[in-house]
């Protein structure tokens, strides 16, 4: 009984001491709403200590170790426990998180907690594939589950913020981060860009308090998608019909899933720097769209604005940060140096300041870290719950629903399970590195399963494995340059000998993890080092050749779109990347990935695109030179958007509409019967474009509208239905408002963007 009575006042002196905080700092009173917490707080603090909440700082020392002496580690320290910091980047696991945290909140005068970010682009450790190879699925629902593992396991290493889903749409393949977005189609990247968040934050706002789900943050606002040739950190020179069409719709699809952080972009955009772009800050994203939650600079991007030559000097590139709606400053060390004296000296308002804090402290609010700022830190979570086999089931069923297949001659896939000889070329078929892409940051190196080990679980047939030629010339880091190998040719003898005694010929390669990403633009789209001139030699001793492609973007491969029998797009699949390639080519998992971009013959076509326009003069209608076309290769893509083929066939009747026309704001019904004509089990993604025929703005001959992802048994028919309403058949004009307008439309539904059952109806006034 005595022992019991100890345990009711520890209670009730927990209880107690909970009380007496509130008193002392009413802002932790849990009855009360997050916005009047948030005011109860705002005047509290100092200017300084607002403008802190402003700042976020890199990691910058062994935060478990002994304090940093000298340098700037020592400066971001002491302003750490000044209560000058309002997030951490890159800072990840429990022990290290709980030690920053526990300085801003024990340490500081009034213990404001850190948020703290990370780049969880596909996954933390437990690795998802590329969220390009991800859109290829067209699954939402595999794509809103992956993001959910990412903001799970990292949650559990003690992170509450990740910098995506990248909502970037980019359909010029030289630029290395088409691989952190979905693709070329505004419509398909709105749908991935909403089901992304709804992956990492939950469903509603409240669902931010779980201790599995992180913030998540739109990027890059706005149009980097669209630098001058591809080029990293270049220029954006877009039409504002582009720009209200095509780069904000997946933009404002987050806003509406509730994304509750945005980051800004290096790229200028009307000759103005994103991070200084207040008509995209303030009056479209904070105005127009009422979104409440915080901007945060790209990596010192506003310092960046003096070398673009739009700001002076650092104060300057503050000021008009600030003016212009970016709420937290990224390693640009600017806010915390220079936004006190520019409020005192009244060349920022303070206003300005207490609506980026109000902005920053309400997100703070929503992840429940007032409450608990150490509800991210818990090291038995961690352990159960970062590389658990419930992640990895779950990533190696994205990866499988993420490949696309792009040619099928001769029925050379799927391959028997036993009685065949199987060469296996190619370095990256045994590279344990590669497949965990670009943006794996807190993944441990060589931790993918290779094809090699994938394939190896089949045994009973023969396989046997050679290099064929080293793709590397030396290792390949996050940091520094991709060299390849363009001399050693040393392999291919032995790789030429296995290929001619095998029935088939697998060969895995493409592009090295680390190509792709930030910093990655490239000019040569082919297959980088001696893997082409491997291709080749082992086709003239085998052409059974089924060629497996890892890379992070379209590649131009046209001597093997005419020549190799099958073709497998596998992008970089993250940690499962062998067990899910090689289910695909035995056939237990039948693929049903279409293609997020297209794939052009050559690098001369690039950009390339599905949703063109015609011009004026679309077609040779004059049998002479004088129209839209390329004088050495066609003008169509070597693979379309919206492309990919299955272990079955599919074939589609019966389109239909419920009338031929409508009024303005009537729904327009579409369906169309789907069967599954081929001898396996299989899934289609039937998809449905509309063309505008004339318009006040030219519209593109095709628009993605509608799809849905099919499950068909062997024989089995579907009707499929689509409801069009204004939000379909409507565009921006050139000031952003919203029209439909009365016209007549097209109406095409198939499997690919390149062809389909055609139809029409009219929209009258």
């Amino acid at each position: 009984m005595k022992n019991k009575k100890i345990i009711i006042i520890g209670v009730l002196s927990l209880f107690t001491v909970g009380n007496m905080n509130a008193q002392k700092k009413p802002y932790l009173d849990k009855n009360k709403t997050i916005e009047q917490r948030i005011d109860l707080l705002l005047p509290l603090m100092t200017l300084e200590e607002k403008v802190g909440q402003m700042n976020q700082y890199n990691g910058f020392w062994d935060v478990t170790g002994p304090a940093p002496k000298g340098g700037t580690a020592e400066l971001k320290y002491e302003h750490l426990r000044k209560g000058l910091v309002g997030s951490m980047l890159t800072v990840r696991g429990v022990k290290e998180v709980r030690a920053v945290q526990k300085i801003a909140v024990e340490e500081t005068r009034l213990g404001i907690p850190l948020i703290i970010g990370f780049d969880v682009i596909h996954g933390y450790k437990t690795l998802s594939p590329i969220p390009l190879a991800e859109a290829a699925s067209w699954d939402l629902e595999a794509i809103k589950k992956s993001a959910a593992i990412a903001a799970d396991e990292a949650s559990a290493s003690g992170i509450n913020w990740t910098f995506g889903p990248n909502v970037d749409v980019a359909n010029d393949a030289r630029w290395g981060r088409v691989m952190e977005g979905a693709g070329e189609d505004p419509y398909l990247g709105s749908k991935v860009g909403y089901a992304r968040v709804k992956g990492f934050q939950g469903e509603t706002v409240a669902d931010l308090a779980k201790v599995n789900t992180i913030a998540a943050c739109a990027k890059h606002f706005a149009a980097y998608g669209y630098v001058e040739a591809g080029l990293e950190y270049n220029i954006v020179d877009i039409s504002n019909s582009k720009l209200y069409n095509s780069v904000l719709p997946p933009f404002e699809a987050t806003v509406e899933a509730g994304v509750r952080t945005f980051m800004n972009s290096f790229n200028t955009l009307n000759g103005v720097p994103a991070t200084g772009n207040a008509f995209l800050q303030r009056d479209i994203l904070k105005g127009k769209w009422k979104f409440d939650g915080f901007v945060i600079s790209d990596y010192a991007s506003i310092r960046e604005m003096i070398a673009h030559g739009y700001a002076k000097d650092e104060a300057d590139a503050t000021a008009k940060a600030v003016i212009a709606g970016s709420d937290m400053d990224m390693e640009s060390y600017l806010y915390v140096a220079k936004l006190v004296d520019l409020v005192k000296s009244g060349k920022v308002k303070e206003a300005l300041v207490d609506d980026a804090v109000r902005r920053i402290l309400r997100v703070k609010f929503e992840l429940g870290l007032f409450d608990d700022p150490y509800r991210y830190c818990d090291e038995k979570r961690e352990k159960e719950v970062v590389g658990s086999k419930v992640n990895n089931e779950g990533v190696l069923d994205m990866a499988k629903k993420s490949i696309v297949l792009l040619k099928n001659e001769n029925n050379l896939l799927p391959l028997k399970k036993s009685g065949q000889k199987i060469a296996l070329i190619g370095a990256l078929a045994n590279d344990k590195n590669s497949p965990l892409g670009s943006w794996r940051i807190a993944a441990s190196d060589d931790t993918a399963v290779s094809v090699l080990e994938g394939m190896q679980q089949y045994k009973d047939n023969q396989l046997t494995f050679e290099k064929g030629v080293d793709l590397l010339k030396q290792k390949a880091t996050f940091l520094t340059e991709t060299v390849f190998n363009t001399t050693d040719k040393s392999g291919f003898e032995a790789a030429k000998k296995v290929a001619k005694n095998a029935d088939v010929v697998v060969m895995v390669l493409g592009e090295y993890g680390f190509q792709s990403g930030e910093g990655r633009s490239r000019t040569d789209l082919n297959l980088p080092g001696l893997q082409q001139e491997l291709l080749e030699e082992i086709y003239k001793v085998n052409p059974n050749v089924v060629l497996v492609l890892n890379n992070g973007r379209p590649l131009s491969i046209p001597w093997a779109a005419e020549n190799v029998p099958a073709i497998v797009e596998a992008w970089h699949l993250g940690t499962q990347t062998g067990n899910a390639v090689a289910q695909v080519l035995y056939g237990d998992y039948n693929p049903s990935g279409k293609l997020p971009m297209s794939f052009p013959r050559n690098v001369g076509q690039v950009p390339i695109y599905y949703n063109k326009y015609s011009t004026g003069r679309p077609i040779d209608s004059d049998k002479n030179v004088f129209w839209s076309h390329y004088m050495d290769v066609e003008k169509t893509p070597q693979f379309p958007f919206g492309f990919g083929l299955s272990y079955t066939t599919f074939d589609y009747k019966n389109l239909k509409l419920n009338k031929t026309s409508f009024a303005k704001g009537e729904k327009v019904q579409v369906s169309v019967e789907v069967t599954n004509s081929g001898n396996y089990d299989g899934k289609e993604v039937v998809q449905l474009y509309i063309h505008d025929e004339y318009a006040s703005i030219v519209r593109p001959i095709k628009e993605l509208k509608g799809f849905e992802l099919v499950n068909l048994k062997k024989g089995e028919t579907k009707t499929v239905t689509f409801t069009l309403t204004d939000k379909e058949l409507g565009f921006y004009n050139n000031e952003g408002t919203y029209l439909v307008e009365p016209g007549t439309f097209k109406i095409i539904v198939g499997g690919s963007s390149d062809k389909g059952l055609q139809s029409g109806f009219e929209i009258k006034e």
